[in-house]
């Protein structure tokens, strides 16, 4: 103890110090995590701070056996551990929920306090402090975040401003150019250097708060998002797309982007197809590589077996699979080690699980999973032709499915196109009804094919649990017969 960070490498360490009683805090983590990094600065605070407590630090895939005994699926995670036993735990970048998780394990603030800066004592510094602050903030408003889209403000609209035009070609991508964090990350930076442009880049995950501005100011969800003289371009699709019909060059040519000269061509390297050529693999070994990736729409390159995962990582990207009803076949890179070293060096991948779909690498355990959350993957699947196509009814049962109460209405809760729509969401604001909402203004196909698969001609509809409960007027019923909450909680 002693306020310190100790780095354990078996499970007997960890069981000796969890034996022993005393309060012990645990951080998975993976080096390549850029979130594990900096939970892992507070972690290290935290252990100055509370110095009767045990602080240990685990390399979350090079540890399997420790990391399956803690079910640790996901970077970073943390386990709470006191009186020889595990009390709580903690997936995720949250730094207030660290903070009062530590203390209430060290009995040092009431359970259900939020963290302040004074409850993380002076050991944290003023950058880790304002993270907590600026995050419990964001903790403190997700459920108002379900209806509302706040605007950013001037400081940070104007940094994003900034950003976005730092560059005649600005790229904001997981990673960097030379380390790609996902694979759509990648191919659009392999077209850009088959583009023969300069480019610079913004790594998303080194800035939540950028990050999730980002998103907001562009008006576009997901990353990579590519930027040319201060507009909007897209994402990987539409770069790619855009690439293959010779669209992307005009684009270039027409806002008066110059195209690198040979030398520095050389520089960036030759890329294709999110792999990069210059691997000093064996011809023999990048041969099998290829061949066992090809081998299947799906592989997935793992540790252990689909029934039998060796790591947490792993077994979270079976589980999507199967979830997401994908037949997919695996590799077991513990049982061949020339395979498990190669591979690394011809994704430029340096960790497992690796994801691949008609031979394009998808990424590792957390890329799969927030693709999964955005609906990205299952597209992907589509796209790709590994799931049948998705038709208008499977699209309309997702959509009202999506949250227990659903209003299909035009505009948006904060700005709504009609009357009755904005009396719906008032009511249900009054009542303290969380609820999601879809404009029906934005997508001519749902608007029109909801009225026949609902047989209701006419809109807001609202829904509960799937189930349709009308439009305005047996809202506004409800509601003053006071059955409006009721009906919506049953």
């Amino acid at each position: 103890m002693g306020g310190s960070v100790r780095n354990v490498k078996s499970k007997g360490e960890i069981d000796e110090v969890v034996g022993s009683g005393f309060p012990v805090i645990l951080h998975f983590w993976a080096s390549w995590c850029e979130a594990s990094n900096h939970m892992d600065q507070l972690f290290s605070h935290l252990s100055i701070d509370f110095p009767n407590a045990h602080f240990l630090r685990v390399e979350a895939e090079e540890q399997p056996v420790i990391s399956e005994a803690y079910s640790v699926s996901a970077v970073p995670f943390f386990a709470f551990c006191k009186d020889g036993k595990t009390v709580d735990t903690l997936e995720g970048a949250d730094p207030s929920s660290l903070a009062n998780k530590v203390a209430k394990v060290a009995g040092s603030i009431n359970t259900g306090e939020s963290a302040s800066p004074a409850s993380l004592g002076m050991a944290a510094g003023p950058t880790v402090l304002e993270t907590v602050q600026e995050l419990a903030k964001d903790n403190d408003s997700s459920k108002e975040k379900i209806h509302v889209q706040p605007g950013l403000s001037a400081p940070v609209r104007k940094r994003l401003q900034q950003l976005v035009e730092a560059h005649p070609v600005m790229l904001f991508m997981k990673g960097t150019p030379e380390e790609p964090k996902c694979g759509f990350s990648r191919k659009v930076v392999d077209v850009l250097k088959l583009e023969k442009v300069e480019f610079g880049s913004f790594n998303v995950l080194s800035d939540l708060e950028m990050r999730e501005a980002l998103k907001k100011f562009s008006n576009w969800p997901t990353f990579p998002q590519l930027f040319c003289k201060g507009e909007l371009l897209g994402g990987c699709d539409i770069t790619l797309a855009m690439h293959e019909s010779g669209e992307l060059k005009e684009v270039f040519k027409d806002h008066g982007i110059d195209t690198v000269d040979e030398s520095k061509e050389k520089e960036l390297g030759e890329a294709k197809g999110g792999i990069t050529k210059s691997t000093d693999l064996s011809t023999t070994l990048t041969s099998r590589l290829e061949s066992l990736i090809n081998s299947s729409a799906v592989m997935l390159f793992m540790k252990g077996k689909p029934d039998e995962p060796n790591c947490g990582f792993s077994r979270k990207v079976v589980d999507i699979l199967r979830q997401e009803n994908v037949h997919f076949e695996s590799f077991d890179i513990l049982s061949d080690e020339e395979v498990r070293q190669g591979l690394k060096v011809y994704s430029n991948w340096s960790s497992y699980p690796q994801l691949y779909i008609k031979g394009e690498l998808i990424g590792g355990s957390d890329i799969v999973l927030e693709m999964q959350k955005s609906g990205q993957l299952e597209n992907i699947l589509h796209e790709k032709g590994i799931l049948p196509a998705e038709t208008l009814q499977d699209r309309l049962k997702k959509l009202i499915a999506s949250a227990p109460v659903m209003l299909f209405m035009k505009g948006t809760p904060d700005a709504p196109r009609c009357g009755f729509s904005s009396r719906i969401v008032d009511s249900l604001r009054q009542e303290g009804v969380s609820f999601q909402s879809f404009d029906i203004l934005s997508d001519e196909e749902v608007r029109q094919g909801l009225k026949v698969y609902s047989n209701w001609p006419t809109y807001p509809q609202l829904y509960y649990k799937s189930e349709l409960i009308g439009g305005h007027d047996i809202v506004m019923e409800l509601r003053n017969n006071g059955e409006l909450k009721s009906t919506l909680s049953e």
